[in-house]
């Protein structure tokens, strides 16, 4: 992006923290905000700058808001996620809606498969709502509202609010049914990728499937020091290794 803008003649700022940044903002002039792929809070007086500030989120909002939707919703085996386009205010992905846009979760997509898909469609409504907003046809709607035409609690929004990715999320735990498995491995995939213990080292498994006897089988593996390779081809090289 900061390669295109410069293309065009654009000033680029590449603040490290957003309070420090306000006051250039405010120089700036701008009519709106436009905020992608920031997973934390914008600070109330960035916001304030500017009659509008749009936000880009990978979910069917109100439910997983935060850091990780598309991450979670993989994980906890959804079928369906969107693109969501909000109007910014002081929470975390609690502003009114703008525009909503509903896709299906293929049943062996992985994480990166859907962010770069939702991605693509992310920047076309975003753009179509910035269009919207400035010859007045944009429409807002509280997230309240589409809640309770959807029929969704206020304990699934709870429950699926989202958090940063910690070093005990990636770990495989092999209690957990087969599907459930092989569906955290698909949240973390290629990036960072679940782990698990295999020949006395850990492993990072970037795809598996449930076989028919309901084992989790793992297709494609990464061993530390070596690059990725199938499930089948490490467990040769960990027995001959083991010999």
């Amino acid at each position: 992006m900061k390669r295109a803008a410069e293309k065009l003649g654009l000033r680029v700022w590449t603040p490290e923290k957003l309070k420090p940044f306000v006051d250039e903002a405010r120089a700036a002039g701008a009519d709106a905000f436009v905020v992608a792929s920031y997973g934390k809070i914008v600070p109330p007086a960035l916001l304030d700058l500017v009659p509008i500030a749009f936000n880009v989120h990978p979910s069917l909002l109100p439910l997983y808001r935060g850091a990780t939707p598309l991450q979670s919703a993989i994980r906890d085996g959804r079928t369906e996620t969107g693109v969501t386009i909000i109007a910014m205010d002081a929470g975390m992905d609690t502003g009114d809606v703008l525009l909503q846009e509903g896709t299906p979760i293929g049943p062996d997509e992985t994480y990166g498969e859907l962010h770069d898909r939702l991605a693509a469609r992310g920047a076309e409504l975003v753009r179509d709502a910035v269009e919207r907003h400035a010859n007045g046809t944009l429409q807002r709607r509280p997230q309240s509202e589409l809640a309770r035409e959807l029929g969704v609690s206020d304990a699934e929004i709870a429950a699926t609010a989202t958090r940063p990715l910690r070093k005990g999320d990636l770990a495989i735990d092999w209690s957990l049914p087969p599907r459930t498995i092989v569906d955290l491995v698909r949240s973390l995939a290629p990036a960072p990728a679940a782990r698990t213990e295999r020949a006395g080292e850990t492993i990072k498994v970037l795809r598996a499937h449930v076989a028919p006897d309901e084992t989790v089988v793992l297709d494609l593996v990464v061993p530390p020091g070596r690059g990725p390779m199938s499930g089948d081809v490490y467990a040769r090289s960990a027995r001959e290794k083991a010999r």
